[in-house]
């Protein structure tokens, strides 16, 4: 049996000013993205300049922050928030959501393909294999903090978490942080490295992502203002379902088209 380290959520303490590891880790993130969206334009892999990428990522810092709060709002707590609206804006609260922050980086994208003229799921194709490691910056965020742990396991690995209790729980978050980020990442990186139908990378995205986060949840244990839904399956389950199915389409579509 293992005991989380207990981290302090606080990385940096100058007088008033705390900066937490939580918000290193998104700023790590959407540094990855940056760097590695220029390594594919420098290999000839994008429909943009570095310039116009530049302007890319900024707005998908808006449209992750924006769409990750109002899906936690909308998919989790929309009960509770619709009787205290003003704290949906509480965000130092906590309460994000991958897969809302997913809808608001395509809404982001998509609005600047439009302005810009230029083929949505190119772009789309361009950025899926640069968003993993983002995904996995998130995810060691999570176990620095001590949340979102697993359900009680007898494993050797199994780690006791403070404040939930004594029972060991599978450290769920690193799951998540090998699969969503570190497996994805290699999968979509070697997949994107030769020319693919147009559309193919994003359901391959699609795919991998939702599957893998479907396995993890089986470990994970479900928010407990939730519980398990129906067919016993966690709301991060059947918010993955669409995600797969998406994907298959989505690359059926790809490769009629292509």
């Amino acid at each position: 049996m293992l005991v989380h380290p207990q981290f302090d959520p606080v990385a940096i303490q100058i007088g008033p000013l705390a900066i937490r590891w939580y918000g290193l880790m998104y700023l790590a993130a959407f540094g990855f993205l940056w760097w590695l969206g220029r390594k594919r334009i420098a290999q000839g892999l994008a429909p943009i300049t570095r310039e116009q990428f530049d302007d890319l990522v900024f707005y998908g810092v808006l449209g992750t922050i924006l769409g990750g709060r109002l899906g936690y709002v909308l998919f989790y707590k929309p009960a509770y928030y619709l009787a205290h609206p003003l704290e949906v804006f509480a965000v130092w609260q906590g309460g994000m959501a991958f897969h809302g922050g997913f809808l608001g980086v395509l809404a982001a994208a998509a609005l600047y393909a439009w302005r810009h003229r230029i083929d949505w799921w190119r772009l789309m194709d361009f950025v899926a294999p640069c968003v993993p490691t983002g995904l996995a910056a998130g995810r060691l965020g999570n176990f620095i903090n001590g949340e979102l742990w697993g359900r009680p396991t007898d494993l050797p690995w199994g780690m006791v978490f403070r404040g939930a209790g004594a029972l060991p729980r599978h450290p769920s978050q690193l799951y998540q942080f090998a699969l969503e980020g570190v497996l994805l990442f290699v999968l979509l990186w070697w997949y994107s490295s030769r020319p693919r139908a147009r559309g193919a990378v994003s359901a391959m995205f699609l795919i991998g992502y939702g599957a893998f986060r479907f396995i993890a949840e089986f470990a994970r244990e479900p928010d407990d203002f939730l519980g398990l839904l129906a067919l016993g399956l966690s709301m991060g389950q059947w918010l993955s379902l669409p995600m797969i199915l998406a994907g298959i389409l989505l690359y059926a579509w790809s490769q009629r088209a292509a």
